[in-house]
């Protein structure tokens, strides 16, 4: 079992040293830099081709029908007929577009996705790059994802996609900050900002045990990030099109699609790395226990995709900063009491106290959301 917990660093290591053998340690480190970029970008898109594949199928039992059944055994070769059906479509400009931001956008939407794998853990020791910095490395990273899609719908020229980007812009920010608002709880526990220290600091209680509602608050501002269901609003075919990629086809489309599904699974794996403890697991290996965590997860979102209807654009904003923004700005604030009170008392008074003051605050918005649905219909009532 040791060698299997250990395999990829010691893969990485032997793969080194036999580098170093016949080239200069300079050369044989820039090697292993350019193998380890290459792996990332191998990994997510087997990612790709594997969540593809998986959500259409479980959304197909949601809804009763097989999905993806054709193409290959159990239509696990869909994900190629897709690619070839990308590759073959037309690319078309519109004649009116910006012709560099229109071209230049794809390519920004994607990038941001592979340079974020390189600070996730994946196992003990499998990290690309360990920062110290290492979330605020990826609020950071993921913000030029808003930048690149509103190019896209400002280099279309079409009212419709500037619309979906601009769109965009409102969900993204809007529920970023209660997003970095909830992680604060995870790093004020740990007192560090690196992913890995993070999940080291989980060695003996995951911290969803105490931050169950800092948990609950990433989880729904993560969901619109992404701009998944039921948070889908940038491209609601049913309003405005496509939203901020109706101009685009072919494999510029495909681009966006890829960064969709790769931004998805990185939420995912970055509430398992935050609350679940990562790596963290008893019997199988690290990284085994990593990816159990992160597409448990992702079976969540699409979960929701199948089931939840899409919000209204008022709803989706006032759910932001209303609701999302003051409840992350309390958990916080009682976070930091409750880590200040229990300090040196062990761990079984920080995870009662925590229960405890994550179970009065739902008391208090529940009573108070009662109450002011009581008000409302009162109102209504007079009127």
């Amino acid at each position: 079992m040791p060698f299997l917990n250990d395999l990829f660093v010691n893969l990485s290591y032997w793969i080194h040293g036999f580098l170093a053998r016949f080239l200069p340690l300079w050369a044989a480190d820039l090697i292993m830099m350019l193998l380890t970029i290459a792996c990332l970008i191998v990994f997510a898109l087997i990612t790709i081709m594997f969540i593809n594949w998986l959500e259409r199928k479980v959304i197909g039992r949601f809804q009763d029908r097989y999905g993806p059944n054709r193409v290959g055994p159990l239509g696990i070769l869909q994900f190629v007929a897709d690619a070839i059906k990308m590759f073959t479509k037309e690319d078309i400009t519109p004649a009116n577009a910006d012709r560099v931001i229109f071209n230049l956008a794809p390519v920004m939407v994607v990038v941001p996705t592979f340079l974020i794998l390189a600070v996730l853990p994946f196992g003990r020791g499998m990290v690309a790059a360990d920062l110290n910095i290492g979330f605020l490395y990826i609020v950071a990273i993921s913000s030029l994802t808003t930048i690149a899609i509103l190019l896209a719908g400002w280099g279309s020229r079409n009212k419709y996609s500037l619309l979906g980007g601009m769109r965009v812009v409102a969900q993204m920010i809007s529920y970023e900050v209660p997003m970095v608002l909830s992680a604060l709880g995870v790093i004020m526990l740990t007192g560090s900002l690196s992913l890995v220290s993070i999940v080291e600091g989980q060695s003996r209680v995951p911290f969803i045990l105490l931050q169950p509602l800092g948990f609950l608050i990433y989880f729904i501002s993560a969901i619109a990030e992404v701009n998944r269901a039921p948070f889908d609003l940038p491209e609601a075919e049913s309003e405005i099109i496509a939203g901020y990629h109706t101009e685009y086809s072919g494999m510029k489309y495909a681009m966006f699609l890829l960064a969709e599904y790769i931004n998805a699974f990185i939420v995912a794996a970055i509430a398992a790395t935050l609350f679940l403890g990562g790596w963290q697991g008893p019997s199988l290996p690290p990284y085994v226990w990593f990816f159990l965590k992160a597409y448990a997860i992702y079976f969540v979102l699409m979960w929701l995709r199948g089931t939840l209807p899409r919000l209204r654009i008022d709803q989706l904003m006032g759910l932001a900063w209303k609701f999302l923004v003051p409840l992350a700005l309390v958990n916080l604030l009682v976070m930091g009491l409750v880590a200040t009170l229990t300090q040196g008392k062990g761990l079984f008074p920080l995870v009662l106290a925590s229960l405890v003051a994550n179970g009065l605050i739902v008391a208090a918005v529940v009573i108070i959301y009662a109450f002011a649905m009581r008000r409302r219909r009162q109102v209504e009532v007079a009127a």
